[in-house]
């Protein structure tokens, strides 16, 4: 294989609960990865404490060279890549920035347009590291936010942007 190719973003598969275990292993390996995680409160009997849990279970996007494909598989807790027709599926790096967009929130902006905002219509983001991806409104927050549904991996994730930089399509 060719040492030049670039690195794409690849979704692997990993066993139930053990997608910590899997990152720190990658850690261990040298392996970039990425495991989205969100805080939630999880209540048990005698107590609720806020836990951080992953944004999709028994999933890790690792950031690698062809060459890396077949270590990848070699790490403890790692079943497979996701594939399409047996083949592993490269993720656009606008997917990924998007995740990263949704756990990370914004920097805030005021705008003074008058464009009318209303649910079902496709919307572009035109300004910021999202620039580029399009969505559907869904939710209109206030006056200077919307809420927006976009496609990453095969998921649709909500995300609130401010208004000012997004366009009606």
């Amino acid at each position: 294989m060719n040492k030049d190719l670039p690195k794409s973003w690849f979704a692997v598969y990993v066993k139930s609960r053990a997608e910590k275990k899997a990152a720190a292993e990658f850690l261990k390996e040298g392996i970039a990865y990425f495991l989205p995680l969100i805080k939630v409160l999880r209540q048990w009997s005698d107590r609720k404490k806020w836990v951080e849990v992953p944004l999709f279970r028994s999933y890790i996007f690792v950031h690698i060279e062809p060459k890396d494909y077949f270590r990848v598989l070699q790490v403890n807790g790692v079943i497979r890549y996701i594939t399409f027709e047996g083949k592993a599926v490269s993720i656009p790096v606008r997917q990924i920035e998007a995740i990263r967009y949704y756990l990370n929130g914004y920097e805030q902006e005021a705008t003074d347009d008058n464009t009318v905002w209303e649910k079902g219509k496709k919307v572009e983001i035109i300004s910021g590291s999202l620039a580029g991806l399009t969505g559907e409104l869904v939710e209109v927050k206030g006056k200077h936010k919307i809420n927006i549904e976009i496609e990453a991996v095969g998921k649709t994730i909500l995300i609130e942007v401010k208004k000012n930089k997004l366009r009606l399509l």
